[in-house]
């Protein structure tokens, strides 16, 4: 197949199109700078793409869009999380809904940002959207795939959970502690953490691609933990002691009390139903598992 991707440069983005190129596919970057003998220039912010490039593309990946967790949450970092999102997401949509030759299936970039803080309660695709922030977000992000899908283009958003790899995102910052025998759990440990390793995360959205399930779909390992366990599972696979709980205050003070609630201390009890459904095969479905894979 031949597979437009954004956020190409991204750990995902780039770990995805590693893998479609080994197994045969022609990758095709979309790109904010000028772009190379085989990449598609855009522009979100100004609303431009070559949209004649893009006809004949077998299938979209669309990654990109602002860090979350990049940057304190000011109101200017949050309306640019919300911009990025629906401003590009919109763009792509429109841009493959008016072509000539379409691709066949548009898979979007989402997470379980959308349900927002709720306990101890199983979360699937069909559960209602939380009140939050990035709920909010989420929710507006996956709307921006309308045009696609009334044009007939299969649309996948994949609800990711956060991505255990040593390589970024949140494992190298959850390790630093440990590493200095300071680890401990998050407040009281008992919000939920759902997770996903890397190989996993790719793996989910080749089979997306290659499959005929569309709508929201989790990519989260089916064991989600709490805060209290995964810290205890990090702390056995670095061989460091689990002793100095970190209070809640601390967290505000230092992350801001709208990034520690709406991203460290909110709980999300979510699993993957319609990945196996769909009979998608986790190679890492446990926390220990994915752990010691990852930091071998």
């Amino acid at each position: 197949m031949k597979i437009a991707i954004t956020g190409s440069h991204g750990l995902i983005g780039s770990t995805l199109a590693d893998a479609l190129k080994a197994r045969g596919d022609t990758v095709v970057p979309l790109v904010r700078t000028e772009p190379e003998p085989g990449e598609i220039a855009w522009n979100p912010q100004e609303g431009t793409i070559d949209a004649a490039a893009l006809n004949g593309i077998d299938a979209v990946v669309h990654l990109a869009g602002e860090g979350i967790g990049d940057h304190r949450w000011t109101s200017a970092h949050k309306a640019r999380v919300l911009d990025s999102r629906v401003r590009g997401t919109t763009l792509i949509a429109e841009t493959i809904a008016g072509l000539q030759d379409k691709p066949k299936v548009l898979v979007s970039g989402s997470a379980i940002g959308f349900y927002g803080d709720c306990g101890d309660e199983i979360l699937t695709e069909d559960s209602a959207r939380g009140d939050d922030f990035l709920a909010h977000v989420v929710d507006q992000w996956e709307t921006s795939t309308a045009a696609a899908e009334s044009a007939g283009i299969r649309v996948v958003t994949i609800r990711s959970s956060p991505v255990l790899t040593k390589k970024g995102g949140i494992l190298p910052r959850m390790m630093i502690p440990f590493r200095l025998f300071v680890g401990g759990r998050l407040a009281s440990g008992r919000q939920y953490l759902s997770w996903i390793s890397l190989a996993d995360e790719i793996a989910a959205i080749l089979f997306v691609l290659d499959s005929e399930v569309s709508g929201p779909v989790n990519l989260t390992a089916p064991e989600p933990v709490t805060n209290a366990e995964f810290t205890k599972v990090l702390a056995s696979a670095l061989h460091r002691p689990a002793i100095l709980p970190v209070p809640a205050f601390a967290l505000k003070l230092v992350l801001g009390s709208g990034m520690a609630e709406g991203m460290v201390l909110v709980s999300q009890r979510v699993v993957p139903d319609r990945l196996l459904e769909a009979g998608f095969s986790f190679r890492h479905p446990r926390l220990a598992d994915a752990l010691a894979a990852e930091l071998a």
